[in-house]
């Protein structure tokens, strides 16, 4: 199964077994990660489950669609680098996957 690592707030690296076409967020909330609350339980529609890829792990996920990218507009402080954590479907590709968790959500 795929690892991925959360990176807090605060610089706390925790590293989480992920199961096959789950989300990042997903497993975060599966694991009581603070931080991505997934309000709408990953219906894109909230915004918060706002997660920040590391920029050496964002050409492998890739960007987000024309929808998702219209949302990140309303997140507070988004990078180049923003997405949604449950529109990241975790696979064996993404073993290792990085994401830091902002400091506030919407």
């Amino acid at each position: 199964m795929p690892n991925i690592k959360y990176v807090t707030p605060d610089g706390t690296a925790l590293e989480l077994e992920a199961i096959d076409n789950e989300t990042v967020m997903a497993t975060a909330r599966r694991n009581g990660i603070a931080g991505i609350d997934g309000e709408c339980g990953g219906e894109m529609t909230c915004c918060t489950c706002h997660v920040i890829v590391a920029p050496e792990w964002f050409a492998k996920v890739g960007g987000p669609g024309p929808e998702e990218a219209e949302l990140l507009e309303m997140v507070p402080a988004p990078t180049p680098t923003s997405r949604l954590s449950c529109q990241l479907h975790i696979h064996e590709g993404v073993d290792g996957l990085i994401v830091r968790i902002p400091d506030s959500q919407i």
